[in-house]
């Protein structure tokens, strides 16, 4: 229970998940439908997902957003809303309506905005979509990362300071 509103505690990808839309066939969630169209357009690959992969990503964002504050949850969850919503001003459809170099231009003017709350924003959305993407194995290994505790020395051939394999992927 959050002392602060009363309400249940739910994760933040849930919290996208309250409202059922009825009109799509299994029944996505209007804010699920925008977090998606979202990070398809901040990761142009992720339009490619299925829906495991996009249960892997939204696990890994979830798990990311699980020990940081519930006030920072709601705001991230306002923030897909009304990114979801302000397009109808100027052309008359939702976010996840528009066409992919529409959507591309509003999360260019958001990332360049004079409104320092917005950037902030946009940019803890973008990190958190690129930690959801490029965290899962097979886009690491697909890009070439491979992560070692021994960071640079790792790649210059320097023997392991931490003894084993060096905790990296192989």
């Amino acid at each position: 229970m959050d002392p602060t509103t009363g309400a249940a505690p739910c994760s933040p990808l849930q919290a996208l998940s309250i409202v059922r839309d009825v009109t799509t066939s299994p029944p996505t969630p209007p804010s699920r439908r925008a977090f998606r169209s979202l990070a398809s357009t901040i990761v142009p690959g992720a339009a490619e997902l299925d829906a495991e992969g996009w249960e892997d990503l939204e696990t890994r964002i979830e798990a990311a957003l699980r020990s940081r504050p519930p006030r920072l949850q709601r705001q991230l969850h306002l923030l897909v809303l009304a990114l979801e919503w302000s397009p109808v001003l100027r052309h008359g459809r939702r976010f996840s309506s528009l066409d992919a170099g529409r959507r591309t231009k509003i999360l260019d003017r958001l990332q360049r905005s004079p409104k320092l709350l917005l950037r902030r924003g946009f940019w803890g959305l973008r990190t958190l979509v690129l930690l959801g993407y490029y965290g899962r194995p097979e886009v690491r290994h697909g890009v070439g990362y491979r992560a070692h505790r021994d960071g640079w020395a790792a790649l210059m051939g320097e023997p392991d300071k931490f003894g084993g394999d060096g905790g990296g992927d192989p």
